[in-house]
């Protein structure tokens, strides 16, 4: 059983609700986003993201901390963990800038576009699924597949904006496919491993609908010795307690 709560140096995530727990990889994409939002969109404008399948609203607490101008609005689909995100981000020094939505991606109507929208989407498509539904929703595509992922982002993204998404590595490659079918370009892409030894798990994506050149990049979460390398350390360092 997972821990009831995890505490950041700025804030604290209670998620005994939560079918889904933070974890390495959510926080790694966290801050990659962070810091994408800050290189990629201009800081002094009042920007728009969205949080698609937030969860316990780890993603849009980490991007608050770092981009001051951001307001960030969070679906989430399962009741408790909408319940618990809000009381997350209330408790948190950001809680004027993030709504929280407890509606189903598939018919939120925003009334908006969005400059940038990250999703830590629904894993394991075609693995053996939880007889617990809230897991069904948080870990397969029992309600949200990656390809109307990239339908709602067509649709809600400014033609400007930045498409992010944390992915299981054996899904990067088809999920490149259907969004350069639909318009988008790979501005970046970071495949994680745990360590060196170990074979890629997760790929950290960024999109948009503008010509560039991809950056491609690999990161280790942990050296020989089981300690965070310096690339994770770098990229958390403001988050975790002890880095």
């Amino acid at each position: 059983m997972g821990n009831a709560y995890f505490k950041f140096k700025q804030f604290k995530i209670h998620q005994d609700q939560c079918a889904m727990k933070v974890c390495t990889d959510a926080c790694l994409f966290g801050a990659m986003a962070a810091d994408f939002s800050l290189q990629h969109i201009n800081k002094k404008e009042i920007l728009h993201c969205l949080d698609i399948g937030t969860g316990t609203g780890l993603l849009p607490l980490m991007l608050a901390q770092k981009n001051e101008h951001l307001f960030i609005d969070a679906v989430e689909i399962e009741a408790a963990a909408t319940i618990q995100a809000k009381e997350n981000i209330e408790s948190s020094p950001w809680g004027n800038r993030i709504r929280v939505f407890n509606e189903d991606i598939l018919t939120f109507s925003p009334g908006k576009q969005y400059d940038l929208i990250i999703s830590n989407p629904p894993f394991f498509e075609d693995d053996l699924q939880s007889p617990e539904a809230a897991k069904n929703n948080a870990k397969h595509n029992t309600s949200l597949t990656l390809k109307e992922l990239v339908d709602f982002a067509v649709t809600h993204l400014s033609m400007e904006g930045y498409l992010g998404v944390l992915l299981p590595f054996r899904r990067v490659d088809y999920f490149k496919e259907e969004a350069l079918r639909q318009g988008f370009r790979l501005n970046s892409q970071v495949l994680v491993k745990q360590t060196f030894k170990h074979k890629y798990f997760r790929g950290i994506l960024f999109f948009s609908r503008r010509e560039s050149v991809p950056q491609y990049s690999e990161l280790f979460i942990k050296d020989a010795d089981q300690h965070y390398t310096p690339e994770f350390s770098a990229l958390l360092k403001d988050y975790y307690l002890f880095l």
